[in-house]
């Protein structure tokens, strides 16, 4: 912003300034909607609170930065669940990697409310993947039924009718 460039990301488009290796990639692709972000930080404000413009930047692309250090290819917090792993001789990083390596990098505060959110979702995962196997196997149950029907009217040698 006091350098006079036209984007958080330092660089502004048309000079093609930015030169890091995310430089070939869209501001609106590396960076979270401002939209969001504005809400998101609206809700912790009075109703009368107002947030300026290069506040609201400075907050995306740190959001975004975050994001990029969590789960990039070159993220240190992937890369530490990943050397863990391979410690492990595991081939699959799970989310209790990624708490840990948090965990290790000073993210301590976020860990309790992870565990709880991903302990949630295998919850639900689990219903669903329950759900789906009673459907998948009323379904089964239904064709059986369906083919014993058809198998029994040929060995009668009744005449077929399809609906």
């Amino acid at each position: 912003m006091a350098d006079g460039s036209s984007s958080p990301a330092g660089g502004s488009h048309e000079s093609g300034g930015d030169q890091s290796p995310r430089s070939n990639v869209r501001e609106q692709d590396r960076f979270l909607p401002i939209a969001n972000i504005s809400r998101i930080m609206k809700k912790a404000l009075p109703a009368n609170g107002k947030i300026a413009k290069d506040a609201k930047d400075t907050v995306q692309e740190c959001v975004s930065e975050f994001i990029s250090f969590i789960t990039s290819d070159k993220g240190v917090i992937l890369c530490r669940a990943s050397d863990k792993c391979q410690k492990e001789k595991r081939k699959t990083i799970n989310g209790d990697d990624l708490l840990w390596a948090m965990a290790t990098l000073g993210f301590e505060d976020y860990i309790d409310p992870l565990k709880a959110y991903l302990a949630r979702y295998r919850e639900v995962i689990d219903i669903i993947i329950v759900n789906f196997n009673i459907l998948f196997e009323y379904v089964l149950v239904r064709q059986l039924c369906f083919f014993l029907k058809l198998f029994i009217l040929l060995y009668k040698g009744l005449p077929i009718q399809f609906v």
